[in-house]
């Protein structure tokens, strides 16, 4: 029974989804770092919000750990990149507050428009300031969305309920899906030049730190009115207040900050600011809703293997995670077969071309990729996984490259996979047998067809009369037996293969031996 550590407060129904489901759990929030290091090898999962930190150390020490889920949308709080390393998927539920940030953004909007906060303020303390607090309309204004994914297009529906005209920048944005949402797709100097109203929502990264910098606030229309409920360090807030001291910006609505808790700011204290302390995604309904939605991700990863919402890896639907199986499975020996092969011969690995055929081809392909590279990157690196393996792949300067083919075939499936070195190349393929068993087809355009085994030899030889007696003399002379025997050649008297599945280990004195046989050219010992 898999189980799960909820480090951090998560509803009594999240935690009723994971006993339902058959997951061990337990609901520690709380802990110390050093409580939580003390006792995370224990466990599979772990779900959190924002006040736990997943950090290198807590990593270091969580040798069971496979998931980390998290019960919002940022992550902030996960070394993303000690996870990745160490196998451990990151999963976020990106729409559990979707609807909930959205409406905290639409007022936000509301409450900039017609000053409310001041205004409450100034009405609280006996004062009756109406000419003061003149506010502006939101009707035919025009709405700059900077990031137009989930969050952004709710905004967008909803700005559009209130007759704004709607534009956005979103490098991700294709021209069809802004036709959809009905917005018109512009590039950022442009929206910063026409937009009334810039609200953001973009998740934090290099390219998008600052994005409103001192330079883009310059570009904006005068008495622009800009609202953050995505993520901090998006505006440059010292450039930010000056702009609405000389009316360059209107004013802002800041849900969140550069650092948090915001105990300081540039922008405190000034008029026609509001802020708020990262309430974007607090309703109940939405804490209850990312609470349900972390506890099913975390429980189907754990029991079927299906991966959503994940940050570092390849989603695989609940649906799609048993057809995928034992593609999966077939791939991952394939990768190991020409991964050991490749780390016998001490070949630097260049580029790895994965062909899918056939049924495979309709499949979701980037799972199937990973546990390629896994299996194959095993032999050569110590500790790779799904997760990590594409990212150990491009970190050694690997080509990777998938294609997939409708072309017809004498198999139903087909997965081949090439690997070219510094020496050359090899390819080796294989299919699904009875439905979902594993066989090797062929190697190095040899057909070889073979069963898998937890044991095998791998011999290239010339295909000339004695080989076969002398190599199964030399086995049955150190006591090893031979569970199967499959032949493979090229052309008669040319290249030739042999792969035998043996019972028992096969030492380096065994393979020396057969390395010295006439017609031999290479003799290699596989696991699987």
């Amino acid at each position: 029974m898999p189980k799960v550590l909820i480090s951090d407060k998560l509803s009594p129904e999240a935690v009723a989804i994971f006993r339902d489901r058959g997951v061990d759990v337990d609901v520690r929030p709380g802990l110390t770092p050093a409580e939580l290091r003390e006792i995370i090898g224990a466990y599979d999962g772990l779900a959190i919000r924002s006040a736990t930190k997943v950090t290198k150390e807590l990593l270091d020490v969580a040798t069971r750990l496979k998931v980390v889920g998290r019960a919002g949308i940022g992550v902030d709080n996960v070394d993303l990149k000690s996870a990745t390393a160490r196998g451990v998927i990151v999963m976020n539920t990106p729409h559990g507050n979707s609807i909930t940030t959205a409406e905290h953004a639409i007022a936000m909007m509301f409450a900039l428009a017609r000053q409310i906060p001041e205004a409450t303020a100034s009405t609280k303390a006996g004062k009756w300031e109406k000419n003061r607090f003149m506010g502006t309309e939101l009707t035919g204004k025009t709405l700059g969305l900077i990031g137009a994914g989930n969050i952004g297009s709710i905004v967008a529906d909803r700005a559009q309920g209130l007759h704004m005209r709607v534009v956005a920048f979103d490098p991700y944005l294709s021209e069809k899906r802004a036709l959809d949402m009905g917005v018109e797709k512009l590039e950022l100097d442009e929206l910063l030049a026409r937009a009334d109203f810039i609200t953001l929502h973009t998740p934090m990264t290099d390219a998008t730190r600052n994005i409103l910098s001192r330079e883009a606030l310059a570009k904006c229309r005068r008495g622009v009115r800009i609202i953050n409920c995505a993520r901090g360090g998006l505006i440059d807030e010292a450039a930010l207040a000056d702009a609405i001291t000389s009316g360059q910006v209107g004013g802002a609505a800041l849900d969140v900050f550069e650092t948090e808790p915001a105990k300081d700011s540039p922008l405190f204290g000034m008029e026609n600011v509001v802020c708020t302390p990262h309430l974007g995604a607090s309703t109940n309904e939405a804490q209850e809703n990312v609470a349900l939605q972390v506890a099913e991700q975390i429980s189907d990863f754990l029991l079927t293997g299906a991966v959503t919402n994940a940050i570092n890896t390849a989603s695989v639907s609940a649906e799609d995670a048993p057809r995928l199986r034992p593609y999966m499975e077939l791939v991952q020996r394939l990768g190991a077969f020409a991964g050991q092969l490749t780390h016998a011969q001490d070949g630097v690995i260049r580029k790895i071309a994965i062909d899918y055929e056939g049924a495979v081809a309709a499949l979701n392909q980037k799972p199937l990729t990973a546990a390629a590279l896994a299996g194959l990157l095993t032999p050569v690196l110590s500790g790779v996984n799904m997760v990590n393996a594409p990212v150990a792949a491009r970190e050694h300067g690997i080509e990777i490259s998938e294609t997939t083919h409708d072309r017809p075939s004498e198999y139903q499936t087909l997965v081949r996979i090439t690997v070219t070195t510094d020496r050359g190349s090899r390819a080796v393929a294989g299919t699904l047998f009875a439905g979902n068993k594993p066989r090797l087809v062929e190697i190095k355009d040899i057909k070889v067809e073979a069963d898998f085994a937890p044991q095998m030899m791998y011999v290239t030889n010339l295909d000339r009369p004695g080989f076969i007696g002398r190599f199964g003399e030399t086995l049955a002379r150190h006591g090893i037996n031979i569970a199967t025997f499959h032949l493979g050649r090229s052309s008669a008297g040319g290249d030739a293969i042999c792969l035998v599945s043996v019972d028992g280990d096969v030492s380096e004195a065994v393979l020396s031996e057969v390395r010295a046989l006439p017609l031999v050219v290479q003799a290699s010992a596989l696991a699987f």
